[in-house]
């Protein structure tokens, strides 16, 4: 067992096998690295990847051996921790393999990290797991809502292999000693309010706006009978997906442990046979831009040489919350602030910081937030998600912090909480775009 640091916390992970390319496999929603090896499905499957590759399997912060937060993770904190496992066994780039819910923060990392992601390969692994106006798969946010409360509600029981769980587990449901292992695995892999939590974040996920931005060779499994993942939501996601091949496995189950050997064949023949990527300067990233309310009329007040000291005061201040938050300076014009993040929580955060520090210097900032693709030159960023920041900041009033509804997608699990500000035509932008401001952060 090995540990990488991830910000303050320790995320468990071990290597296998010594091929020539690596793979990093995000596991569901819980994990348990060393009973893993107690259930003879995992292992025979963990040591048949390990013939052809690198393998690095971790447990997701908050499960298994990894250190337990108060709160459950984020996005882009999972993608952190997977940024911080690559950098701990010395590895630039990797294929990345996401199983079910583990599906969703390879997809991002894929999208935000294009220099470091090889390939990716899904299985399970759907960008929304509840029903929405333009998708038509899984129970409604509120159906899924009231399922978690009423499982909070009745607390912790002893695992059950009910009708529902057998059609989950699929044929392998028959083996009691696989039954016996994963019941051991699920109840050590994380707390009961973890896997609430998680319950929760799951319900409110929604990554369908980055595939598209995806670069890496992509390969999206799936089977004609999961009942959780269903087969037409891994077709409608691969086709959001420049470029990906989609291969459907016959049969009912989530998971794939009956037919475990295809599906290794399928993956060391579609990794082995990756050609990398070529170099690229497009990546997914959130764009924050901030500027200053009544900017005109407090220069006249105060005179050409005070305003410009309160304007080196305000960007001093500004610079040192992007450091605290990761975040990188793009362009200082005039009044306004842009800046770029590899995640829109921190943005959000960070645009609460600089507020909160402009108020004491008698300023009132507006901000926006948004992700998307942007292309890198430099230290400048080119794109339509860098227009639609600013049309979106230019909403906001004194003291608000607006985004688009891609970011309130993404941010799932964080604690910060959205308003709907309606649906708005903005300047350039090509369709129109949901907006919400920051409730709280």
């Amino acid at each position: 067992m090995q540990y990488a640091k991830s910000g303050d916390l320790f995320i468990a992970y071990q290597v296998t096998g010594e091929g020539p390319v690596d793979l990093i496999w995000s596991p569901g929603a819980t994990s348990h690295l060393q009973l893993q090896w107690e259930n003879p499905y995992f292992a025979r499957f963990t040591e048949r990847l390990s013939t052809f590759c690198r393998l690095i399997r971790f447990d997701k912060r908050g499960t298994g051996m990894s250190d337990r937060p108060t709160t459950v993770a984020t996005l882009e904190e999972r993608t952190d921790d997977i940024r911080a496992i690559l950098d701990s066994v010395g590895s630039e780039s990797a294929h990345l393999f996401g199983v079910s819910e583990g599906g969703s923060m390879t997809m991002l990392f894929a999208a935000t990290y294009p220099h470091r992601t090889r390939s990716l390969s899904l299985w399970g692994a759907l960008p929304r797991w509840t029903r929405a106006p333009d998708y038509p798969w899984g129970e409604t946010p509120e159906e899924r809502e009231h399922t978690v409360d009423e499982s909070e509600k009745r607390g912790p029981r002893p695992f059950e292999l009910t009708d529902e769980m057998k059609e989950w587990f699929g044929p392998v449901h028959q083996d009691p000693v696989f039954v016996a292992s994963f019941a051991k695995m699920r109840e050590s892999g994380a707390s009961p309010g973890m896997r609430t939590a998680l319950g929760r974040m799951n319900a409110r996920i929604d990554v369908r706006a980055v595939l598209p931005a995806i670069q890496a060779p992509t390969l999206v499994m799936s089977r004609t009978g999961d009942p959780d993942a269903w087969v037409e939501a891994a077709r409608y996601s691969a086709s959001l997906i420049p470029g990906s091949r989609f291969l459907e496995f016959p049969g009912v189950g989530h998971l794939f442990f009956d037919i475990l050997d295809d599906v290794a064949t399928e993956l060391e023949r579609f990794i082995t046979g990756t050609q990398v990527a070529a170099a690229t300067d497009r990546v997914l990233a959130t764009i924050l831009f901030v500027d200053i309310v009544g900017s005109t009329e407090r220069v006249a007040a105060v005179g050409d040489a005070v305003w410009r000291n309160l304007l080196e005061r305000h960007y001093a201040l500004a610079r040192r919350q992007l450091v605290a938050y990761a975040g990188v300076e793009v362009d200082t014009a005039g009044d306004g602030l842009l800046a770029r993040f590899d995640g829109p929580a921190r943005a959000i955060r960070c645009a609460r910081a600089i507020q909160r520090d402009a108020k004491e210097l008698g300023l009132e900032l507006r901000a926006g937030v948004h992700t998307g693709e942007v292309e890198l030159a430099g230290t400048a960023i080119r794109g339509i998600a860098v227009h639609t920041a600013a049309r979106i900041a230019s909403l906001a009033g004194p003291g608000e912090v607006f985004t688009s509804n891609t970011v309130r997608d993404l941010v799932a699990g964080s604690g910060i909480g959205f308003q709907d500000r309606g649906v708005h035509t903005l300047k350039g932008i090509p369709d129109p775009r949901q907006v919400l401001t920051v409730a709280q952060a």
